[in-house]
């Protein structure tokens, strides 16, 4: 099983730079171009934040770009929804986040949630697919509903062909570093109760704009990085630095020595220019005022 890998495409319905200069849509176009060469490919997984501004035409366009990718190497392409989503615009563009070759909706089960919660399950060449919804309205951090741990638990109960994939937006891993630990998933050992002993083969997530690895319950855990920017952990202690470059992943799941992750770039002339910069004071009053207190 190989997976494309891409998270937070941050796609505004407005052509143009952003706030920050970037210009979301041509990172993705330029991300996708670099994919073209890729071979083996069984399905494309997208980890949330896919629309900026939550705007159903952000969706159409995301939908779009990644669709007719997807359609290209004909495989089935899955999203998640991430913190700057917005669940009914998502619904409505993108169904329940499984989507066929044709762009119909091919999730074989949906998890009925009385906050829209969006979360599914697919099946692809033996390997079940389990998308789930990690937002926490209006807020930076991520959860997981004890409605959507205790589906998450009664699907596991039951073993997959050849494994099991879950994908969600907020980490439920981080590194050392203060924004990462206030804006990560908030409950990961609620769900690592549910993973232990399963027969999950990984986690894909987003969220934070670098790539990461760690182990959850022993099941792997991949923190893809973003198509729209990059977190740049060079940058003095207690700072925050984004720079450009658009990046996604490759995963094999299966195999001797699987699974494996591997981090692809775009050529971007403009690679590493600083998009963004907070100082220590900016980035204390950031996770002061949305981020989670432990």
């Amino acid at each position: 099983m190989r997976i494309l890998h891409l998270s937070d495409t941050h796609i505004e319905r407005t052509a143009g730079p952003n706030r920050h200069g970037v210009d979301a849509t041509e990172s993705l176009r330029l991300m996708l171009g670099e994919l073209r060469h890729q071979r083996g490919v069984d399905a494309i997984m997208v980890t949330g934040d896919v629309a900026d501004d939550g705007a159903v035409e952000s969706y159409t366009i995301a939908r779009e770009l990644i669709g007719e990718f997807a359609a290209q190497l004909g495989v089935p392409l899955f999203f998640t929804v991430g913190n700057h989503d917005d669940r009914a615009a998502f619904g409505k563009v993108l169904g329940s986040g499984h989507l066929a070759v044709d762009g119909s909706d091919r999730a074989t089960t949906v998890l009925s949630s009385a906050e829209g919660e969006k979360a599914a399950v697919s099946v692809v060449r033996g390997y079940r697919f389990i998308t789930m919804d990690s937002q926490v309205p209006g807020q930076v951090y991520g959860g997981l509903s004890d409605a959507q741990l205790d589906w998450l638990n009664d699907l596991l109960r039951t073993t997959g062909e050849r494994g099991t994939i879950v994908a969600f937006h907020h980490p439920p891993i981080a590194m050392d570093v203060d924004t990462q630990r206030a804006f990560g998933l908030r409950n990961p050992r609620s769900l690592a109760e549910v993973l232990r002993g399963s027969d999950v083969r990984a986690v894909l997530t987003g969220h934070f704009h670098l790539q990461l690895f760690g182990l959850l319950a022993a099941v792997p855990v991949w923190v893809g990085p973003a198509v729209v920017d990059r977190i740049d952990l060079t940058a003095r202690p207690d700072t925050e630095r984004a720079v450009r470059g658009a990046a996604a992943s490759v995963i094999d799941i299966g195999g001797a020595a699987g699974p494996l992750f591997h981090t692809l770039h775009a050529r971007d002339p403009r690679a590493h220019e600083t998009v963004y910069e907070l100082d220590e004071d900016q980035v204390l009053e950031v996770i002061e005022t949305r981020g989670w207190v432990r």
